[in-house]
Formats: C-alpha cells, structure tokens, sequence
C-alpha cells in the first residue's frame, strides 16, 4: 500500500471487483498514478533531474539528459509498475533498461556495459537483489530508491554502484518515503543499525588504549575464568596485585637464550 494500491488489490483480495467497479464509475483504473503516492513523486522527481518530459509536451527533439538515474526497487512487481504506469505511459520519451530477477546472468554484464556506454539511455531500473552486488554503473550520478530494504548495508550496497572507480561526477542518493507508514519504521530501523555498526566498529574501540584496566586483565585470565569472576578464600574479589601473582612466572634470561641458541639447535639436528 506504501508504494502502490495494486500489489494488493489483486483477483483474489475480496474487494477487488468492488474497487474496480467505483473506479469505473469514475473513469479511472487501477492503473492511473495517482492512486500511488509514489509515482507522482517520482515522476516529479525525474523531470527536476531533466530526465525525459511530460507526456502532454509535443515535441519530439532526441535531447541527451543532465543526469542519468538508477532506480531501486525490491521487487519485481513494482519494477513493473513503474515501467508501464509511470515511463511507458506518462514519460515515452524516457529511454531505460531494466535489469532484475528475469536477465539471465550471462547477459547482465552486457546490460551494464550498455548503460554506461550509452548517455542517451535516461535509466536503469533495477531490483535491489539483483543490482546491488558487482556491478560498475557508473554512467548513473542519481540514485533513487521507491522501495528500500531492512538491512541498510544492502542500500548501502546499491547505492555504491554509482560511487565507484571512475565515476567523475557528484551521485545524489533520493529517498521516496511515505509518511506516517511502516515505511518510517523502516529507515529508523537503518539508521539504528548504522549507529550500532559504527559505535561496534570504530576506531575508538579499535585499540588497546581504550580498554579498562579490568578488561585488559580478562585477556590474560586461564581456564575461561576472568579476573572480576576470581574470589578468594573469604568470598572477597581478588584484588589486581593478586591477579597478576596468579599469571604463569616468565622465564629467566638465561632459559631464553638456552631454549633460542642456534648452536643448540643445529646439535639437535645432527643427532
């Protein structure tokens, strides 16, 4: 419902011959983009970009576009919609390729390589399994996702299709949402994650330096005991001078030099 009425509204949902009747009615279709917040959105959001122009505009002029876009989706079914409801018949003078589930792998790479070597190609639409791996897309600055994925790493992903070796120009990454829908939970469910990741995997906690004193006595505690778990006789905590009387002695100096002499060791091998 976020992105589009018919991903629901389908044969066998039990209202189905009801809204269609309403919007007959009313000589409209389930096809019609208003019915989906997102279309309009992103047929807006194109023409900003310069990408193709409206159906009603009568001319006919093949001009090469500012921008060129990767639009995401995640699945199939809304790829769908966007090419027949939106550019099919809103933008015909948008020129596109799509790549998802039904591009048989071996010619994927022959689609990528058209894209980048084509300026008049306006768009690629893609679904985010399928063209968020791997690929090269750097012919593509603008990145637009209508539909967006739990894992934020897999956006992530995607979006760097753009940001690759050799891109030269500035990407600028859009986001459709609809507000006041799971869609919100969502991207504050990305945006969580991406905090936890990057407080886990920091470079303040990349280092030694960072640690308590009692943490970095757990890296020495044997048996899988830690220091803090330690108690003496009396039930009292073991205090840290007692916990490095319980590390194994080091060797002395002379043990080092016996145990590492090379002349010991080539008699060693000798016998």
């Amino acid at each position: 419902v976020c992105n589009h009425p018919k991903l629901v509204l389908t044969p066998s949902h039990p209202e189905y011959m009801t809204i269609l009747s309403d919007l007959r009615a009313k000589s409209s279709s389930l096809s019609e983009i208003e019915h989906g917040c997102k279309l309009p959105a992103l047929r807006q959001l194109l023409l900003d970009c310069g990408i193709g122009h409206a159906a009603s505009d009568t001319s006919t002029d093949l001009v090469v576009s500012p921008h060129r876009a990767l639009i995401f989706c995640q699945i199939k079914a809304m790829l769908d919609i966007v090419e027949n409801d939106l550019l099919k018949t809103h933008m015909p003078s948008v020129s596109y390729l799509r790549l998802d589930g039904s591009i048989p792998p071996s010619s994927r790479h022959s689609v990528v390589a058209r894209f980048n070597s084509d300026p008049s190609i306006d768009v690629l639409l893609l679904t985010t399994q399928v063209g968020g791996l791997g690929l090269n897309l750097t012919g593509a600055d603008t990145v637009i996702f209508v539909e967006h994925d739990w894992s934020p790493m897999r956006d992530l992903q995607a979006m760097d299709r753009a940001h690759r070796l050799g891109q030269k120009r500035v990407v600028n990454v859009y986001r459709l949402i609809t507000r006041g829908t799971l869609e919100e939970k969502i991207m504050g469910l990305q945006k969580f994650k991406l905090l936890t990741a990057n407080t886990v995997i920091s470079g303040e906690n990349a280092s030694l330096e960072t640690m308590a004193t009692d943490k970095l006595l757990d890296l020495f505690a044997l048996e899988g005991k830690s220091p803090q778990q330690a108690t003496n006789s009396s039930g009292a905590n073991l205090t840290m001078k007692a916990v490095l009387d319980n590390l194994p002695e080091l060797w002395e100096e002379r043990c080092y030099e016996e145990e590492y002499d090379l002349t010991n060791f080539v008699k060693t091998l000798r016998q």
